[in-house]
């Protein structure tokens, strides 16, 4: 890596600062919890002073109204306590929770041991498919009714956590009663504070943390001599070489990385925005230097005369999973998929590389869980996924998941993290747990919307350098669509 292309500590972004905005701040209608009724005080009446009548009744008279009178008393009592003191029957309420990626089999244990706790709560969990969920989600909310097309309208969904500007107009707020904010903030990592808080309120609770990590080949690195493993770019470009392959023709057959090309890598956009945050850029910024240092970092591993990664190397999973590549960066979800198709293969899961002498920095992609503001049974919903936040439970759904895929989510949990620190697959996401910032330029969120509007632009300025278009040129055409996005969804920026 070039240092002149690397951007001072004090230029580094600000963690701290929200990486975009995304909701109204107006004070949303909040379902709260009903307070217990409270006691009436019912003042019994003085007694009478007076004396005596002078004439005398007969004892059986005398029996017979105070006989009357406590009748009364006790029908009296009766009626109080069944005004004031009578608690509310429970009625029955139906959740329909709208989930992405687990099966039935997996959510159904944690929803069984819930309704067994509360009979009255009957959740039926539905698996969609991810393609066009997003907009399915939006308008099956605003329909009318409970049931369209043998499809029923969602109590509780999933979403991505770049997607709150686009789907402000359903979402319900947390109501404090059931988690306040100082418990949240407890609870879970900044960056889910950071993504899921607007005003005084957060809209939804997470289930995991996740982000971009670096896998590698363990044998490629062997047969390459490599014994060290890269934890900063400049490891990177000292290494790839090394363990880049070529024939006597200068055909490319094992890449040492993944990286340059916007065709055949995959999450290259949530690559380059690691890139630009580490770099010191921002979206709203592509028109300037520390953008386009990203960029040229991004571009340089495939650009002639070096070629580590070409456009006529297979889609960079398909790639790795072949053993034709050594390094990739992606989220950890994606070692799944690695395993899966390759099981033997030797790999290793660590931090992404940071620039020299700066801190850890990467890209958070996660999904979230949610309460519709158009259900009726706003206030069970929110209870029922403040019980699978829970510990307990929150362990056991990770080892229903671990039963039928290598692991399962990364906890969110702050207090679960030591569970995973040593974790093959997973330490690599804890050890950046703390370290997260999120950009809406995430892949296969399939949102049709706001992140696959601005990587439509991303794209584009890649492509366009690798026609011969300078790299602030391509990033200056593409800020003028990233900003009309932005505007679109109403974020400032």
């Amino acid at each position: 890596m070039d240092d002149d292309k690397i951007i001072p500590e004090e230029n580094q972004p600000d963690p701290s600062r929200d990486a975009f905005q995304t909701i109204s701040t107006e004070e949303p209608v909040v379902e709260e919890a009903p307070r217990d009724m409270t006691t009436p005080n019912v003042e019994l009446p003085p007694p009478d002073d007076q004396p005596p009548p002078v004439y005398q009744e007969s004892n059986n008279q005398n029996m017979f109204i105070i006989g009357g009178a406590v009748v009364f008393l006790i029908v009296f009592i009766l009626i109080i306590r069944a005004v004031f003191f009578s608690k509310p029957s429970n009625k029955a309420v139906s959740l329909v929770y709208w989930g992405l990626w687990e099966d039935k089999e997996v959510m159904e244990p944690l929803i069984a041991a819930y309704q067994q706790k509360n009979p009255n709560v009957k959740i039926d969990y539905q698996k969609m498919n991810p393609q066009s969920y997003r907009e399915k989600l939006v308008s099956r909310s605003k329909t009318e009714g409970t049931n369209q097309g043998g499809i029923a309208k969602p109590d509780i969904f999933r979403f991505h956590n770049t997607w709150l500007p686009e789907i402000k107009d359903i979402v319900a707020p947390l109501p404090p009663t059931v988690m306040s904010g100082d418990e949240f903030d407890k609870t879970f990592y900044p960056i889910h504070k950071k993504d899921l808080k607007v005003g005084n309120y957060y809209y939804g609770l997470p289930l995991e943390v996740d982000g971009l990590v670096l896998v590698y080949n363990e044998n490629l690195f062997k047969k390459a001599g490599i014994s060290t493993v890269p934890t900063t770019w400049d490891d990177i470009t000292q290494i790839v070489p090394k363990l880049t392959v070529k024939n006597q023709s200068g055909i490319l057959i094992t890449s040492g990385i993944a990286m340059g090309t916007a065709s055949n890598v995959d999450h290259f956009s949530d690559i380059f925005g690691l890139l630009l945050l580490q770099n010191g850029g921002s979206l709203n910024k592509l028109d300037q230097e520390e953008s386009a240092g990203a960029l040229e970092i991004y571009r340089k591993f495939s650009e002639p005369p070096q070629g580590y990664w070409t456009e006529e190397m297979s889609n960079s999973t398909t790639a790795f999973i072949q053993e034709k590549v050594a390094i990739i960066i992606v989220p950890s979800w994606e070692v799944l998929t690695i395993k899966a198709a390759n099981p033997d293969i030797d790999i290793k899961v660590v931090p992404v590389p940071v620039v020299p002498g700066t801190p850890l920095i990467s890209l958070a992609t996660y999904w979230v869980e949610g309460v519709s503001r158009f259900s009726n049974n706003q206030l069970e919903a929110w209870k029922f996924l403040k019980f699978l936040t829970e510990k307990e439970n929150m362990t056991k759904l990770y080892e229903i998941q671990s039963k039928v895929k290598p692991f399962g989510e990364p906890y969110s949990r702050v207090d679960l993290a030591p569970l995973l620190a040593q974790d093959p697959y997973l330490g690599a996401v804890m050890k950046q747990a703390n370290n997260l910032i999120s950009l809406p330029i995430v892949s296969r969120t399939m949102d049709n919307g706001l992140n696959d509007e601005i990587i439509k632009y991303l794209e584009n300025a890649i492509n366009s350098t690798i026609l011969g278009v300078s790299y602030n040129e391509a990033l200056s055409e593409a800020k003028k669509g990233v900003d009309q996005v932005f505007t679109k969804y109403n974020i400032s920026n």
